[in-house]
């Protein structure tokens, strides 16, 4: 039975750690505008950014034979805004709106895809372009900004797995702690099941680890040509900082109670002179 709960421990540490993260991270709006608003800084963000603005303006507005220099004036002018405190007010305002819409898809089922709309930013340069008296940008269709985010087949792959995740939240590591306690308390040698516990949940929590690592992979080898792999890692990076953070802190507080419990038994059975006592 003790082993029993302690292998029930280790299994639930990492699912511990994703549904907490799933549920507190990704699931709470606050925590994710936290999480992905330094992005408006990154560099690589900025500059997927502007080529999606002005991608989706070269495919609204006919400039003849300027439509080249047009695109690329936009892509400079939107590189230029992103610089300033609007574009960072304008960016936690899309992505705020961008979470609430998968939010909703994943819990009402809804199987279409889900868009981030990056107008406020694109009216911005809109006024930018007018007042400098650039050639058809008083054309620029602010209301078609949009660049989608999530696919409705993606949606699909995500939502009965994330959605239990979320609903699982922190009873999945209190789960994990009791089995732990209960197994260890069931043992005949706890000092032995205590190594074996913190070992054993170490080394799950590293394995979550190791899989974030080859997911991150994964997700960039996949990309299509047209989209950014430094803004996509940054992206992903920026989402699963608090899981890797859980996932190492663990890993490293169960060795650390490893070593000291192993250290402990070997002072008890060594007597005041050194000698190993019976």
């Amino acid at each position: 039975m003790s082993a029993l709960l302690i292998v029930l421990a280790c299994v639930l540490t990492p699912l511990g750690e994703l549904s907490t993260w799933a549920k507190y991270q990704i699931g709470d709006t606050d925590n994710y505008v936290s999480a992905m608003a330094p992005l408006a800084s990154d560099p690589d963000v900025q500059e997927a950014v502007a080529t999606a603005v002005a991608g989706e303006i070269g495919k609204h507005i006919d400039a003849g034979p300027l439509q080249g220099a047009l695109t690329t004036f936009v892509q400079e002018a939107v590189e230029s805004f992103t610089g300033t405190e609007a574009y960072r007010t304008a960016w936690n305002a899309a992505i705020r709106a961008a979470h609430e819409a998968v939010q909703n898809a994943l819990k009402n089922g809804d199987d279409g895809s889900v868009v981030i709309d990056l107008a406020p930013i694109t009216q911005e340069v809109k006024d930018q372009l007018v007042a400098d008296g650039v050639p058809f940008a008083r054309r620029i269709p602010v209301q078609h900004t949009e660049v989608e985010v999530m696919k409705s087949k993606d949606l699909v792959q995500l939502r009965k797995g994330l959605h239990m995740l979320q609903v699982a939240g922190i009873w999945l590591p209190v789960a994990a702690v009791l089995c732990a306690v209960a197994g260890i308390a069931s043992a005949v040698r706890r000092r032995k099941a205590v190594i074996a516990t913190a070992l054993g949940m170490a080394l799950a929590s590293a394995l979550l680890g190791l899989g974030l690592w080859i997911s991150r992979r994964l997700t960039l080898s996949d990309l299509p040509p047209d989209v950014s792999r430094g803004a996509t890692g940054a992206v992903f990076d920026a989402l699963t900082s608090s899981l890797r953070t859980a996932v190492w802190v663990i890993a490293a507080v169960g060795v650390v109670v490893a070593a000291g419990t192993y250290a402990s038994r070997r002072l008890g059975r060594t007597g005041p002179s050194g000698e190993v006592g019976p």
